[in-house]
């Protein structure tokens, strides 16, 4: 075992793994912005979504004054596009690469979903919490979800089929990224309760 230095973020020091997401929103002038996010996670066990994002970006700004913003989650074939959206804005402050994304509208919420996503939601903001250093945690409701109909679970087959056959794109923190097509179940306490 050795000690890390807490001196500098130790998240660069080890891997780690996580899901990717585009967070899409609605830039001021109307235009479209998706950002790559890895720091997702569910907020208990209700229809809550959080992410953790800086005040330096579009995203932060976009949300707080639209108050919505839509979550895809892409499939390992979509590596490509979740790397290009994180492509710097120009110097007018525009995303283009965003404007060759094949994508499709949200229902519920005014922003836009990519095209070859397994899951996705459609969130209400619901509150940010700063302090987190430079960093900030985004909350949203889920208003509205979808699935691709392969990447759900049926009681008609066995949970390890479900992901061989539909393969989850994963983000190995920092830098790397993984499709997960392998599972074994989780040895869980039978007492074990939510």
């Amino acid at each position: 075992m050795v000690q890390l230095d807490t001196t500098v973020p130790v998240w660069e020091q080890f891997f780690t793994v996580a899901p990717l997401v585009l967070i899409g929103t609605r830039d001021e002038d109307g235009s479209l912005d998706m950002a790559p996010k890895h720091m997702v996670t569910p907020m208990g066990w209700q229809n809550y979504f959080g992410f953790v994002c800086t005040p330096r970006h579009k995203t932060c700004s976009n949300i707080e004054r639209n108050g919505e913003f839509t979550v895809s989650y892409p499939k390992p074939s979509e590596v490509l596009i979740a790397s290009l959206a994180a492509s710097p804005r120009g110097v007018e402050g525009s995303k283009p690469v965003v404007d060759f994304f094949q994508t499709f509208p949200a229902t519920l919420v005014d922003g836009r979903f990519i095209k070859d996503g397994y899951l996705y939601f459609e969130c209400r903001h619901h509150k940010s919490v700063s302090g987190f250093g430079e960093n900030c945690l985004i909350t949203g409701e889920i208003v509205a979800a979808y699935a691709d109909i392969d990447y759900l679970r049926s009681s008609e087959a066995d949970d390890q089929e479900t992901i061989h056959a539909a393969p989850l794109f994963a983000y190995l923190s920092p830098g790397r990224f993984a499709t997960i097509d392998h599972s074994n179940a989780f040895p869980f306490p039978e007492s074990m309760k939510k």
